[in-house]
């Protein structure tokens, strides 16, 4: 193979597709390939080399969790034990990566959360120490960010409510997070998707290698090829050339991190075609959380991407039964709010969409602004359905 492909380059007809298939067929990534021409050069020697595989005993897997999944503790530990040979970081964290990918089980020894009465840790209590936040290499790479809790729209004294939907997304970000896969967060524009995933975000363990994509409507392949270089922070290292710059995407993404895409519905099928051959690359090693109102609708269009989907997280309506208990956790103007007017809000405005909720909230704290005793009465929700619905 190597001699048909030293063949074509010496006659300019070398394509990195070509690469790419003969990766593919022998197993390896494109870089080994193009290093394997670079030797065959070099040396004259046209047969790939023999690779001497790098097994991880049961002994040095158990002392991988007892560092907390950190490959470079390990390594160094394995160094000062004075093993006959130590392998090289990248071999490391590629072996382990591929028995993590075939599944073999990783016990990390996680440190103890102190938590206050208010705060318990929302890992702990979903049974998500072991494995939520370790790439498949084993590395904790998420960190907290405090300041996504906040809720994006604008109400004060709002927080977080640890709805059954809030807890189910911080467990599939968690555990795509932990093996590196594709999932999709979809539901109805409002249904507080952003906020959930915010949320599980901040919440995951430290330190942190989240990265946020941007897109536009319909970007072209070589315009989110250029998104991906500013979220992955690559700037003017990106080369020119196609084939070149996705090797460079490629090494980036070798990484354990999160790629958060939102607005996923936004790109079309040729766009997902290029994040599904990214991801298909055996080196890539980060999630990729794509969310966004009608993003399922999107994906089912590429199946190649949508067969390599871990989760398919709905984030539905708020249900009108937990309607008065959720509010009343996001916000304290709620607490003494009957049951009955909470209803005919949501059969009147809310309809079970927490956005709209929170721009109710909004209002209504605007209204009791200033007031020694903010209490919530009927004239004042009809005042504020009433900026919400909107000319008739």
């Amino acid at each position: 193979m190597v001699r048909r492909l030293l063949e074509r380059q010496q006659a300019g007809e070398l394509a990195t597709r070509h690469v790419r298939a003969v990766a593919e067929t022998v197993g390896v990534s494109e870089r080994t390939v193009w290093r394997w021409l670079e030797q065959a050069k070099a040396t004259g020697q046209v047969e790939a080399p023999v690779r001497q595989g790098y097994a991880v005993s049961d002994e040095v897997w158990a002392l991988l969790g007892e560092v907390g999944g950190n490959v470079a503790e390990l390594r160094r530990r394995l160094a000062a034990a004075g093993g006959a040979s130590v392998p090289s970081a990248s071999t490391l964290h590629r072996v382990i990566r591929r028995d993590r990918r075939a599944g073999r089980a990783l016990l990390v020894r996680r440190e103890p959360v102190v938590a206050g009465p208010s705060r318990p840790d929302p890992l702990h209590e979903l049974g998500l120490d072991v494995v939520a936040g370790l790439g498949a290499g084993g590395q904790v790479f998420l960190r907290e960010q405090k300041h996504l809790v906040q809720v994006p729209v604008l109400v004060p004294g709002a927080q977080v409510v640890h709805t059954s939907v809030v807890r189910s997304v911080l467990r599939t970000v968690a555990h795509a997070a932990g093996v590196g896969a594709v999932v999709c967060l979809y539901g109805d524009a409002g249904q507080g998707k952003t906020v959930a995933l915010q949320y599980a975000l901040s919440q995951m363990p430290h330190p942190a290698r989240v990265r946020r994509v941007h897109v536009g409507v319909h970007p072209t392949v070589p315009e989110l090829r250029r998104v991906l270089a500013d979220a992955l922070e690559l700037g003017r290292r990106l080369p020119r050339g196609a084939g070149e710059a996705d090797l460079t995407l490629v090494n980036a993404l070798w990484q354990p991190r999160v790629l958060v895409l939102d607005e996923a519905q936004r790109l079309p099928g040729p766009a997902l075609e290029f994040l599904r051959g990214l991801w298909d690359h055996p080196d890539t090693d980060t999630a990729l959380v794509l969310a966004g109102a009608g993003s399922e609708r999107a994906l089912r269009r590429v199946p190649a991407l949508a067969s390599r989907v871990l989760t398919w997280e709905l984030v539905p309506r708020l249900s009108q039964r937990e309607g008065a208990t959720v509010m009343a956790a996001f916000h304290s103007l709620w607490e003494d709010v009957s049951a009955d007017d909470v209803a005919w809000v949501d059969e009147h405005v809310g309809h079970g969409n927490f956005r709209t909720w929170a721009k109710l909230t909004s209002h209504l704290t605007a209204e009791t602004y200033g007031k020694s005793r903010a209490v919530v009465d009927s004239w004042m929700l009809e005042r504020a359905c009433a900026r919400l619905m909107g000319p008739l």
